[in-house]
């Protein structure tokens, strides 16, 4: 099986949500996405697949989160393309969808 995550290395249910799918056989293609972030239409399009809103998928305990209490979908989203660490992590994604990991268990919804 292949899967994708979207990955932060010093975050460690992004490390435990990885372990797991190494664990299971996964052949996984790792996106480092404070180095390589997605663009605006793959995130739109990762949130759609995911059944998520922006706001669901916004790292509210970021400072930058602060100033987006008040703002609607285009907002965050532009926020998440021009500071990834916006973006709540893991973001795992199979032929079976796309989930965030958390807790890292749930990678197992997608197996």
């Amino acid at each position: 099986m292949k899967a994708t995550i979207y990955h932060n290395p010093r975050c460690s249910k992004s490390r435990a949500a990885l372990a797991l799918l190494t664990e299971a056989g996964a052949d996984v293609h790792i996106i480092e996405y404070l180095k390589t972030p997605p663009t605006r239409d793959a995130l739109v399009a990762l949130l759609d697949r995911a059944h998520l809103t922006p706001r669901d998928a916004l790292r509210t305990t970021e400072p930058e989160a602060k100033a987006l209490k008040q703002a609607d979908d285009a907002h965050i989203l532009d926020a998440m393309v021009q500071h990834p660490i916006l973006i709540e992590r893991p973001i795992v994604e199979t032929a079976k969808g796309v989930l965030i990991a958390r807790p890292p268990e749930r990678v197992h919804e997608l197996l």
